[in-house]
């Protein structure tokens, strides 16, 4: 994502109409992405979690907005201290910006720069929800929301993409998220889970999802803004670069679907439209740290592995014991450690920047600087978001009873249910008046069944 850049008052742009509805247009796309993912999340749960499911992306959407526009963008993208945070009085509350008033080196407003970047806020802590279905208190799970997003995610896109970072400093590339949004999301589920525990009947009891096609509308509709949340990473489109990362999106996409498919078949023996929409993701996660700095042949590479691998490894938890309900580890961390290496061997060093990964003779110097990201990312989110739900889990409690894991999530959390049979409309049978003659029962064999 492109950072600000100071510039001289001579050489500032003016701003750009076209860049500027381009921009906002992107922010809305990025928006849906986060109900999309509760869509997403809420298909592969059981019945009686669905709306918890749908509230865990939702609730995000409601916190993190008021804490970005209270001090999260400062914190963000404020003048750097020390290169682990920002800080700047005119974005508290974002009271001191002008209309007019451009990001550094840029022709959008900062506030339209502020709002796209808080739909990735807001997104990013939904990510985590997946790993965590069927069995958190709604009320620890908001809190840790808002430390999380604190003490995490802020100064972890400070690192990433603020001006002064010390991973944007070092020459890290992640041109939309695949540090600062999906490994920091897949570290935290992973610290989390090991606090927590596995699910009542985890490994014993079917979790199947509920409703796949629910599961299919949530991947196209992160798929189509997805869009959004890479091409309109650069913050413009003048330049051609966001077109490169539109086709590289769809590209790796349809690539990691195809391979994550082709390795169910053989593996399973069948196409399955979960293992579609997962493979999908996979892609989508896989070219957003990527899709800036390499060639469409180079997408369909990355895309390919992430679908492969990603694949591979959402069945690690049943050997290591680790209960990732939704499968946020083996997708979006996977697929964020994927993409972001993958830089390293397939960056041409003709797009977004000079640097050239090891394909394209540039040796391993940006590997190493990826590798850094990486590891930097994964390590400090895992830890702290472990200690944040352990600091919970021994004050209020993070997680329900087990009767009401039992039972079920949504009517003890939220009192309501997904699905009410019981109205009208189910299928009762219409009354007969006293002169309809009634038809006579069909014969039944004994050897065959009627359908009921």
């Amino acid at each position: 994502m492109a950072p600000a850049v100071t510039t001289l008052a001579a050489d500032a742009p003016a701003l750009s109409a076209a860049n500027t509805g381009f921009m906002l247009i992107c922010s809305a796309l990025v928006m849906l992405m986060t109900p999309a993912l509760a869509f997403f999340y809420g298909g592969m749960v059981r019945v009686k979690s669905t709306l918890n499911m749908l509230m865990m992306s939702f609730i995000s959407l409601g916190i993190v907005t008021v804490l970005w526009v209270l001090y999260g963008f400062g914190l963000a993208f404020g003048t750097d201290i020390g290169s682990v945070i920002g800080w700047s009085p005119d974005y508290l509350g974002l009271s001191g910006i002008g209309v007019t008033e451009l990001w550094d080196g840029y022709t959008i407003p900062v506030y339209v720069f502020a709002v796209f970047q808080l739909m990735f806020a807001v997104l990013t802590p939904a990510l985590i929800s997946g790993a965590l279905a069927d069995r958190v208190k709604f009320t620890a799970w908001a809190l840790f929301v808002a430390l999380w997003a604190t003490v995490v995610y802020f100064p972890v896109a400070h690192w990433v993409w603020g001006a002064g970072g010390w991973l944007f400093e070092m020459g890290v590339i992640d041109f939309a998220g695949g540090t600062a949004v999906h490994i920091n999301a897949g570290a935290a589920a992973l610290g989390v889970i090991l606090v927590i525990g596995k699910r009542v009947g985890f490994k014993k009891d079917p979790m199947r999802p509920h409703s796949l096609p629910l599961v299919m509308l949530g991947a196209g509709l992160l798929w189509f803004g997805w869009f959004g949340f890479n091409a309109g990473s650069w913050l413009g489109n003048d330049d051609g670069v966001g077109a490169v990362m539109f086709v590289n999106t769809q590209v790796a996409t349809a690539a990691a679907m195809l391979a994550w498919l082709a390795y169910e078949k053989l593996r399973h023996g069948a196409f399955t439209t979960l293992g579609a929409a997962s493979g999908a993701v996979a892609g989508l996660v896989a070219i957003t740290p990527a899709g800036g700095s390499c060639s469409p042949l180079g997408a369909i590479a990355i895309g390919a592995v992430a679908g492969l691998v990603c694949a591979m490894a959402v069945g690690l938890k049943y050997k290591l014991g680790y209960d990732d309900s939704l499968d946020v580890i083996g997708v979006h961390l996977v697929g964020g450690v994927i993409g972001s290496l993958l830089v390293g061997f397939f960056a041409t060093g003709g797009v977004q920047s000079d640097a050239k990964g090891l394909f394209y003779g540039g040796g391993l110097e940006q590997l190493g600087k990826q590798a850094v990201g990486v590891f930097a990312v994964l390590a400090y989110s895992l830890i702290v978001s472990a200690v944040l739900a352990l600091v919970i889990d021994r004050t209020m409690g993070m997680r329900v009873s087990e009767d009401d894991e039992v039972s079920g999530i949504d009517q003890v959390e939220h009192a309501e249910t997904a699905y009410d049979f019981s109205g009208a409309g189910g299928g009762t049978a219409p009354r007969t008046t006293a002169t309809t003659t009634a038809a006579p029962a069909p014969a039944v064999t004994q050897n065959k069944k009627v359908d009921a």
